[in-house]
């Protein structure tokens, strides 16, 4: 009766080592397609954030589009004129995309 038992053990033992490989593999899958992108596009949007000019068409989180009139490098806000007169603070890190290289459909 023991015999059986330990055979039993035995045979189940190596099931622990193929999910291991399987998990190791799920997570390789999703950090090369979730994670890495993902930091990727930060990246690329945190060097866009750093290199403001004045003068530069950009786009706010809030979807509102205008034109970088002023930077206030030690405070991180930016003031974009969204209309003639209109003038807008928003703070820096909330500054995603440049328009001018967008083409405008009509």
């Amino acid at each position: 009766m023991t015999q059986i038992f330990l055979a039993a053990q035995a045979a189940q033992g190596g099931g622990g080592m193929s999910f291991i490989i399987m998990m190791v593999a799920i997570f390789a899958i999703m950090y090369f397609f979730m994670i890495r992108p993902q930091q990727k596009r930060q990246k690329e949007i945190q060097n866009f954030q750093n290199s403001l000019a004045e003068g530069a068409e950009v786009v706010t989180g809030g979807g509102i589009y205008g034109t970088v009139k002023k930077i206030d490098l030690a405070t991180g806000i930016i003031e974009v004129k969204i209309a003639d007169g209109v003038v807008i603070k928003v703070d820096k890190s909330y500054v995603f995309k440049d328009t001018s290289s967008t083409p405008v459909q009509k």
